[in-house]
């Protein structure tokens, strides 16, 4: 039996986490691709009225492209809400989208599989006052939040740790992770495909500034190394992709050790961005398929996730 084409599509974006401005980037983007096909496009600015979301959501669309970021977006919480109302939505479902968000929950995941990981523990924030809870250096890093938001590199004669657990607001826990020298690498997955190998290059931490200013990094697609390390890379984004769950796009983030050819997988993104400087549509254009493709492609199979 052949799909029907997808007629009024209602754009999430905005919410109200930490990447709301990344959010509205992302569905700003989304909203002129795929009114440039001839979707009819409902754009819908969450805000913190989920009544007036689920208002505006009848009656139903005939799919919802969700361009949340962040907790409440990508943490299964709005998947959830669109599963109970039956209306098909892009990305991942409730419990590949809880998983990836949960990052001590996507490490158990990942290393149960066999996945290559950093050293890492989650400690309590008072905790973290006290003692360095790995060697030097180290990671500290929200336990469900993206985008780097809330991260930081603590290094030898590094004096910031006891400051940083005072002022720590994204809950009781905090994740610490071994520090990994060398490259930054990342690989989108679409349909349980890996597309490509980037390397990102920036002056310094690849932090929010960087991620999302324009000049902010630059990126090396295909990324210039080995071809056992680019085979290596998808092979392990791919798996993760598996081991979660995950359905249409995701994003694995890695770092790479020349000096010991070494290779970790940091987390896994199931709702990559979509913005100007964003790393899936870059990766999706290099393999051929240009941003509104990319944005149909995904309407086409949203589904709910029950």
């Amino acid at each position: 039996m052949t799909r029907p084409m997808v007629k009024r599509v209602a754009v999430l974006f905005g919410g109200i986490s930490a990447e709301r401005e990344v959010s509205l980037a992302s569905g700003r983007q989304v909203i002129a691709a795929l009114e440039s096909v001839g979707y009819a496009v409902q754009p819908i600015d969450v805000g913190t009225d989920l009544g007036a979301v689920i208002a505006q959501l009848t009656p139903p669309p005939d799919a919802v492209f969700n361009a949340l970021h962040g907790r409440f977006g990508e943490d299964g919480t709005i998947q959830g809400v669109l599963d109970y109302m039956g209306i098909p939505y892009t990305h991942s479902g409730v419990r590949a989208s809880a998983m990836a968000m949960d990052k001590s929950v996507a490490k158990a995941t990942f290393a149960a599989a066999g996945l290559p990981l950093a050293r890492h523990r989650i400690v309590p924030r008072e905790d973290l006052a006290d003692t360095d809870p790995l060697p030097r250096p180290y990671v500290l890093k929200p336990v469900n939040e993206g985008s780097s938001v809330g991260v930081f590199i603590i290094r030898d004669g590094d004096n910031r740790r006891a400051d940083i657990a005072r002022d720590w607001h994204f809950g009781d826990m905090v994740m610490a992770e071994e520090y990994i020298a060398g490259r930054e690498l990342t690989v989108a997955v679409l349909d349980g495909r890996a597309l490509a190998v980037t390397e990102i290059l920036s002056d310094g931490f690849y932090d929010y500034v960087a991620k999302y200013a324009e000049g902010g990094s630059r990126h090396d697609i295909p990324a210039r190394i080995a071809p056992a390390i680019t085979a290596r890379a998808k092979d392990v984004a791919v798996a993760a992709h598996h081991a979660l769950g995950c359905r249409g796009a995701s994003r694995a983030d890695f770092r790479y050790d020349d000096e010991t050819d070494r290779l970790v997988l940091l987390e896994v993104n199931t709702q990559p961005g979509l913005t100007a400087t964003s790393l899936l549509p870059e990766q999706a254009a290099y393999c051929g398929m240009d941003f509104p493709a990319l944005c149909i492609w995904m309407v086409e199979h949203a589904a709910c996730r029950v």
